[in-house]
């Protein structure tokens, strides 16, 4: 329990900050499933377009710091990769 005024504000500070980076890592699991989806689906140009927009999402809250960069990188990787397998 916090007992010191600094502690109970952190402790606010926290909940509020643990909700914000749970959206950032919801909207990073969507994008990586919209890739996916359209990898399946076998368009390659709605999916290079889908793509894109993904990159940018992953990239920004990597930049935000809600997990690091290199796994940002690995999943831009392997989502490319899917991408460019399509014939």
């Amino acid at each position: 329990m916090a007992n010191s005024a600094q502690a109970r504000k952190r402790a606010r500070q926290s909940v509020k900050q643990r909700a914000h980076n749970a959206s950032l890592r919801t909207a990073f699991r969507t994008a990586v499933k919209k890739v996916l989806k359209a990898v399946e689906a076998g368009d390659k140009a709605a999916a290079q377009a889908v793509y894109q927009e993904s990159v940018k999402v992953i990239d920004r809250i990597a930049d935000k710091g809600v997990f690091h960069k290199n796994k940002a990188a690995r999943h831009k990787s392997r989502l490319s990769a899917k991408v460019k397998a399509l014939a």
